[in-house]
């Protein structure tokens, strides 16, 4: 009996040797062994099996992290960083795959279909951590912009993926660094700055009536 895990091992395999998508869902599904009604019991296309494939290491990699003891000690930075380390040091067991998927897709600026359900595992993660950290004080709560940090990490998600599948540095090294650095700096940006101050100290005198201009300070 076909289950999901076993179409979804025998789908990388497949590609994988023959270098391209089996040309029907009927021909892969009798060369493992499987009828179609098997096939569409657990996904109703292959554009949808890759998409649950990139979903399932996202889902595999929060479980793994979330089960650490020191989870509920991590800041919204720690948990980001520790997501990405994991995400990618399971990815390391499906490169080529992984490759494989990239090199498929069409250029352009829009998320590639295959990582649809991705994007949406790794959002509702990104939700919950950031939503965490601007309830703590880490984060800076702006008007309009804290909706639009998760959108800042996704496209992180998408640059060190680039990086990784080009990376020919030992054990990835490379890879670690640009996490490490690429992370620490979309958080600086998410954290309180000199310019918030500023923005807040304007907001201040503009609802105490110019208090600088009444005092003869104006420029």
């Amino acid at each position: 009996m076909a289950t999901t895990e076993s179409i979804k091992k025998a789908y990388i395999d497949y590609v994988l040797t023959q270098g391209e998508e089996p040309k029907s869902v009927y021909i892969f599904a009798k060369k493992n062994k499987m009828t179609e009604a098997e096939f569409y019991s657990h996904f109703g296309s292959f554009k949808a099996l890759e998409q649950n494939i990139w979903a399932g290491i996202a889902e595999k990699t929060l479980t793994e992290i979330k089960g650490q003891e020191v989870w509920a000690q991590y800041s919204a930075r720690e948990r980001a960083l520790s997501f990405f380390y994991a995400f990618f040091e399971l990815l390391k067991q499906q490169r080529s795959f992984a490759v494989y998927c990239l090199e498929k897709q069409p250029k352009g600026i829009t998320t590639p279909v295959v990582f649809a359900e991705l994007r949406t595992v790794f959002e509702n993660f990104c939700t919950e951590i950031l939503n965490e950290g601007l309830e703590s004080g880490e984060l800076s709560d702006r008007k309009f912009f804290s909706k639009r940090y998760k959108d800042a990490l996704w496209v992180q998600l998408g640059f060190i993926l680039h990086f990784w599948i080009n990376d020919s540095s030992a054990g990835f090294e490379k890879t670690d660094e640009a996490i490490e650095k690429g992370i620490n700096v979309t958080f600086d940006l998410f954290q309180r700055s000199p310019i918030d101050n500023l923005f807040e100290y304007g907001k201040f005198l503009a609802k105490n009536g110019g208090i600088g201009e009444k005092m003869g300070f104006g420029v």
